[in-house]
């Protein structure tokens, strides 16, 4: 008789995650005890209104943000005992993240701003690599462009070419979309799927667009800095 496998760690787990900016008499509470747990591979998106405290949850779970209090582990990381180079290193190569603003370092090439990452994380064949990911979202003819010379459209591209070149087990997505006409938000949606679905990520992606939130197994979402509904997935 074989012994049952056991079931993969949980990608993300938050308990009581309180986020409080400014002190003494400006203090404010932006997340106010957040219990989450994200199973391995799942695709979870981050519902509220603005001032809910989306971005500052997604800021926290994925290190870019230290919570006031609470437990939080990433990864198998204990984020809530690191401090911020600790947190960097946590990231590196295992979580990718994706902004509204793209982030792109302007004096470089769209090849240089998926490569160098590559290369602080020590991955070999870092040039490889960020050439066969541009290629991977139709950006093969531009490696040699600077951001500059790019649309909002193409620079996104290259942004989540950047995200998940490392291959990272968890991606953030913050309104992805939201600097981008219908068209080409929609095409970005569907490569961020698309790339996700090849490499089994974990995927957490904010979305005031009810119809993106449909595509995902799973909708938390939040008002007042809590978790106010749950579908559980």
């Amino acid at each position: 008789m074989t012994s049952p496998v056991p079931a993969p760690a949980p990608a993300i787990v938050a308990r009581g995650l309180r986020l409080t900016l400014g002190s003494g008499d400006g203090a404010v509470d932006v997340l106010k005890g957040i219990d989450l747990i994200v199973p391995q591979g799942q695709v979870l998106a981050l519902l509220g209104p603005s001032g809910s405290g989306k971005s500052s949850l997604m800021a926290v779970l994925s290190g870019l943000e230290r919570a006031s209090s609470g437990g939080l582990s990433v990864g198998g990381a204990d984020f809530a005992a690191l401090g911020e180079d600790g947190l960097a290193r946590a990231r590196r190569g295992r979580i990718g993240i994706v902004l509204q603003a793209f982030h792109l370092l302007p004096t470089m090439t769209a090849q240089e701003n998926v490569q160098t990452p590559l290369e602080l994380a020590g991955i070999a064949g870092a040039a490889a690599r960020a050439t066969s990911e541009l290629e991977a979202v139709g950006l093969g003819h531009r490696l040699s462009h600077y951001p500059a010379q790019l649309s909002g459209g193409e620079q996104q591209r290259v942004a989540i070419a950047r995200a998940l070149a490392p291959s990272p087990a968890i991606v953030f997505a913050d309104e992805p979309t939201g600097n981008l006409d219908a068209a080409t938000g929609a095409s970005i949606v569907d490569l961020i799927f698309a790339r996700r679905a090849e490499t089994g990520a974990t995927l957490v992606i904010i979305t005031h667009d009810a119809a993106l939130a449909a595509r995902c197994e799973r909708v938390v979402t939040l008002a007042d800095g809590r978790i106010a509904e749950d579908n559980g997935g």
